[in-house]
């Protein structure tokens, strides 16, 4: 026992040490990798582990007290949330339909509440109509899908919240406002204006702590049901603001976020021919697919986030995640195609050996 202990203590945190390492050598290299979530998540939950093992092995009981009841606490209150997630997801999805508009982007924690509500009694059919073999079939490949798209999410969710850590140098030459739409034609809506004040708010805090102002490039072009670019509005709102009419740019053409990102770099001009400096901005939810979308067209550019209201985030981070799961979905079909079909060769074999 004494040499457990001995080897606990002079190698066990060599593994969040190890992986803090790496995850902070990703980090470096680029904010956006979604493998950094990996990393990070092992990291920290092996230095839990490790933690935990180092305090029980200790049998302090102050200690050992101090920080079993709040992890205690901490564990039933995230069962709590899991057992009440399609209670919640519903009554975030009511809140969005008295507040916003009712499309299907902004039904998503509807849609998913009511399938979480609708799982035990699937699984009861299935019980009923199908053989014992495709029942376990259905009952294990099911859990494997569900439970390799919340492993997905969370990684997502993870990269997501560390993203919102990003705090670019104030040596920028360019802040590019990404568009989210206009409202009456031509008006700029208070999701899009919080998008711009934080651009101004940028531009604002480098010229008084080093004495140089970024360009502003107000990214957005005309929808259909629009009077005028959203970039041209953006543009007239900065101004209001106090920007300088010169230090603003209006890019009129783009309709979505890899335009907005391809046709802003063609805005962009050195003296020196060097490629540019640049940060960009848009809502919280939006930060890591925009700079994944930034790498795509060849912007070398990471962002920050505007503040959007608390009820409308699930919904919106439930959306970026599809977005970003879906660009990548040839890759999870044939993960997910070569796991059923492990699933489904395991319960074979299994099933002739029971017989």
């Amino acid at each position: 026992m004494q040499e457990a202990r001995t080897l606990f203590f002079n190698w066990g945190w060599l593994v969040p040490v190890i992986f803090s390492l790496i995850f902070i050598i990703s980090w470096r290299i680029d904010k956006r990798r979604l493998i950094n979530g990996i990393w990070f998540n092992i990291a920290f939950f092996s230095f839990l582990t490790v933690l935990a093992g180092w305090i029980l092995v200790t049998n302090n009981v102050a200690l050992i007290m101090t920080f079993g009841i709040p992890f205690v606490l901490i564990v039933l209150f995230l069962f709590l949330l899991f057992f009440m997630q399609s209670i919640l997801l519903i009554w975030n999805a009511v809140i969005v339909w008295r507040r916003e508009s009712h499309s299907l982007g902004n039904m998503l924690t509807l849609v998913l509440g009511v399938a979480l509500l609708l799982v035990p009694f699937i699984n009861s059919l299935a019980g009923d109509v199908l053989p014992q073999v495709w029942y376990t079939f259905f009952v294990i490949t099911t859990d494997f899908v569900v439970g390799y798209l919340l492993f997905w999410f969370y990684n997502y969710l993870t990269v997501l919240v560390l993203y919102q850590f990003n705090r670019p140098k104030l040596n920028q030459q360019y802040v590019v406002v990404l568009g989210s739409g206009l409202i009456n034609g031509g008006q700029v809506p208070p999701l899009l204006a919080q998008r711009v004040d934080r651009g101004i708010t940028f531009y604002q805090k480098q010229l008084q702590k080093k004495g140089v102002a970024p360009k502003l490039i107000l990214s957005g072009g005309q929808g259909g049901n629009e009077t005028r670019p959203e970039g041209v509005a953006m543009r007239e709102y900065a101004i209001e603001q106090g920007v300088p009419a010169e230090n603003t740019i209006a890019e009129d053409q783009s309709i979505n976020t890899l335009q907005n990102m391809l046709f802003s770099k063609r805005l962009m001009v050195t003296d020196d021919g060097t490629e540019p400096r640049a940060i960009f901005v848009t809502s919280n939810y939006h930060t890591l697919r925009a700079g994944l979308i930034a790498r795509r067209a060849g912007l070398k550019a990471d962002g920050i986030g505007s503040r959007t209201a608390k009820f409308f985030l699930p919904n919106a981070v439930i959306r970026e995640y599809i977005a970003v799961f879906v660009r990548n979905k040839w890759t999870h079909a044939v993960v997910l195609g070569v796991g059923i079909l492990g699933i489904g060769a395991l319960v074979l074999v299994s099933n002739l050996f029971v017989k």
